[in-house]
């Protein structure tokens, strides 16, 4: 992919800068209607974009930690020490090219995940964006997960920078926070159509 160019989504109904060393999952395996993924070439990070049933009964400012909360029960990340929310703020307008979103939020926490249900967890920080668009009764929501602390017993061993310290020389630089920035600005509806 062409790390200046926006790519589309959802059959080009959106589109979004996507950093490189991305693979679409869709071209490996089917994937829900509402989804886009993407898995970076060399680690286990992966960004996930997903159009939602907007949650009128939570409030603006309640709805990134609902969707947080959402994922934790998802990944089965629940109990004490298994998610925590680091920080939560409000996205401006002026730093977003999606047209007409009621709210916008980032949020950054962390998860206990279990990867394929295995007994091992990893931590992953899980950085999050929310578009809230309740005149298409729909939330945006995009993820970045960047696990940070694999555990030696898990099938992700071998496959991701957490364990090794760092990218080697062969293999692609690992995404960083401000390339997911980068997505959550350029993100942009291209046809209101997909809402009807």
């Amino acid at each position: 992919m062409n790390s200046n160019t926006p790519h589309p989504l959802f059959g080009g109904s959106f589109a979004a800068i996507i950093p490189p060393h991305s693979v679409d999952v869709s071209e490996m395996r089917e994937i829900p209607d509402n989804q886009e993924v993407f898995v970076h070439t060399d680690t286990d990070q992966s960004i996930i974009i997903e159009l939602l049933e907007h949650q009128a009964h939570v409030a603006d400012q309640e709805a990134a930690r609902y969707h947080f909360a959402d994922l934790a029960g998802s990944n089965d990340a629940t109990g004490v020490d298994g998610a925590e929310i680091l920080s939560v703020e409000p996205v401006s307008s002026e730093q977003l090219t999606l047209q007409d979103p009621s709210s916008a939020w980032f949020l950054s926490g962390r998860q206990q995940v279990a990867k394929f249900n295995e007994g091992a967890r990893n931590t992953v920080t899980i950085h999050l964006a929310l578009f809230r668009l309740p005149q298409y009764s729909t939330d945006i929501l995009i993820t970045f997960n960047d696990p940070t602390v694999i555990s030696p017993f898990s099938s992700s061993v071998g496959g991701s920078s957490a364990q090794a310290g760092g990218s080697s020389a062969s293999a692609a630089p690992h995404w960083t926070l401000e390339q997911f920035h980068t997505i959550i600005q350029s993100f942009m509806l291209l046809d209101p159509t997909i809402f009807s």
